[in-house]
């Protein structure tokens, strides 16, 4: 029994590693750009790839970055880090929806610290309940690339044309993109709020009321209205798990 457990962690740790990988190498081209912003506000390599490390999201990195070149206090960066990555809270908390009741308080914790869009999007469409040790695996290689495309991009300094650094960054929205793009094709209603998030980003992008609001936070208020409004409106039926 001990056996076929220790196999199936490997296993789920293994498909994970293997999932992670097409993420790791978008991560690595998104961070060499980020890595050319780090060097301009004076990180070298190591403390880039420890930021990284610790700092899953792009756009905290980059207001980490920016935050740093305006010489502003360890507190500012604190409270713009948190204001720009709130909506992890989100994705953790749906997360959280999928753990067997024995999954001990540890292992909550460190899925909920490997959390990043892409991730989210491959486990939250994985069947039953989650396996932490396939978000381990995922999260190991994609950590990894991402890291090392900070350190790397710091090296690289201004070296590369801002236009090659630019079109890298193209990269990670395809990923992405191909994260739901399956689910959208299985589920009608999925496919219509997807054009529905597209078209109130941009709204919510043009409109002057949110002129002055974060994209992070902006991301958490359509995030709530729009998943609200289709559990409302399309609640989806209770099945039972036989996992």
């Amino acid at each position: 029994m001990n056996n076929f457990y220790n196999n199936s962690k490997k296993q789920a740790f293994r498909e994970g590693f293997i999932d992670g990988f097409p993420i790791g190498l978008g991560y690595f081209a998104v961070a060499f750009s980020l890595g050319i912003l780090a060097r301009k506000a004076n990180f070298d390599p190591l403390q880039g790839f420890i930021n990284s490390l610790l700092n899953h999201a792009s756009a905290g990195e980059y207001a980490v970055y920016t935050v740093a070149s305006a010489a502003a206090g360890f507190l500012e960066m604190a409270i713009m880090t948190l204001v720009v990555n709130a909506r992890y809270l989100l994705m953790s908390t749906a997360l959280s929806q999928k753990f067997d009741e024995k999954t001990s308080m540890i292992h909550r914790i460190l899925v909920g610290f490997t959390v990043t869009d892409e991730l989210f999007a491959i486990t939250i469409k994985r069947p039953g309940f989650i396996n932490p040790m396939y978000n381990y695996g995922a999260f190991l290689i994609a950590a990894v690339c991402w890291s090392m495309g900070t350190s790397c991009g710091i090296v690289a300094g201004e070296l590369m044309p801002a236009s090659i650094v630019s079109a890298l960054s193209v990269a990670l929205y395809g990923m992405f993109l191909a994260c739901i793009m399956p689910e959208a094709r299985k589920h009608r209603i999925v496919a219509v709020l997807i054009g529905v998030s597209f078209i109130l980003s941009y709204v919510a992008n043009r409109m002057e009321f949110f002129k002055n609001i974060s994209a992070g936070t902006k991301t958490i208020i359509l995030t709530v209205v729009i998943a609200s409004v289709a559990a409302i409106l399309f609640p989806h039926p209770e099945v039972e798990d036989d996992d």
